[in-house]
């Protein structure tokens, strides 16, 4: 009964300090509203910024030349835009916070590097300076081997379990503290697959009220004017572009996120594998 309490306790000790940090959480509670009231903000005050109109006049037509043409002829794609910016800074935001968090889960050099090291040093028979190499190495790769050779040093001075129990102690150790590990690297990342689909809906969403108004305006202005309906056309695929530039940002890094992710959870299942055959070579 005491052995399973000392057990639970350890496992609960290890899950809390694995969670999520409340900074991480609330960081991406605030992130959405931030980057909607930048984006609503951009989008009144420098994209409809009176000077980018003739006559000063954000009803009027955008100017003729230079940045303002531009920043005017984006305003006048019409509310669906701001909402478009908005979420392009989201897209931003994660794909930063992301990078960030995932050059540090690498660690200070590569896992491969880390297993080689830690390989050798168990060949030795130095437990400690394996160990060693994972505090230098500080990523994933480093913080599931610590765990695995913590155990791995446990089990050699353990007399009451065979060869076979000692082994799927340390794997079950491994797993669980992969378990943990790879939530926190893939944490964030659904904001990034979400706006790779809904992106492009908005943009379409905002394209089609451009049409409808631009068709209206037409109609019932009497005779059709080729200039005006062009530049409607025009002001309505502003949505489009956006939309579909976001949604891009947001599946290629979207997808080069998990291509990092599958590379290090690939040298931390090579790290168990080592650990447990190296546990099994030199304790027959």
């Amino acid at each position: 009964m005491a052995e399973t309490k000392t057990t639970v306790t350890a496992a609960t000790a290890k899950a809390s300090s694995h969670q999520p940090k409340k900074s991480s959480n609330l960081f991406a509670a605030l992130a959405v509203p931030i980057c909607l009231v930048i984006g609503f903000l951009f989008f009144f005050f420098v994209l409809g910024n009176p000077a980018n109109f003739q006559g000063n006049n954000p009803d009027a037509h955008p100017i003729d030349t230079g940045i303002g043409k531009w920043l005017g002829t984006i305003y006048k794609g019409g509310l669906v835009v701001p909402v478009l910016i908005s979420v392009l800074l989201i897209c931003l935001t994660f794909v930063i916070e992301r990078f960030l968090y995932l050059a540090k889960a690498k660690g200070k050099f590569s896992g491969s590097e880390l297993v080689r090291k830690v390989q050798y040093h168990l060949a030795n028979k130095n437990v400690d300076a394996a160990l060693a190499e994972c505090d230098k190495q500080k990523g994933s790769v480093g913080n599931v081997l610590k765990a695995g050779l913590k155990k791995y040093k446990e089990m050699v001075t353990n007399s009451e379990l065979d060869t076979e129990q000692k082994i799927l102690t340390i794997k079950n150790e491994i797993e669980e503290t992969t378990a943990l590990e790879l939530p926190m690297m893939e944490k964030n990342l659904v904001f990034l697959s979400t706006i790779a689909s809904v992106a492009t809906l908005l943009g379409l969403f905002g394209t089609v009220l451009g049409m409808i108004k631009a068709f209206a305006a037409m109609s019932s202005g009497g005779a059709p004017d080729s200039a005006q309906l062009a530049l409607g056309i025009s002001e309505a695929l502003i949505n489009t572009a956006l939309g579909i530039g976001t949604s891009a940002i947001a599946i290629i890094m979207y997808n080069y996120f998990t291509t990092n992710i599958d590379s290090i959870t690939y040298a931390i299942d090579e790290s168990g594998f080592t650990l447990t055959q190296s546990f099994a070579a030199n304790h027959k």
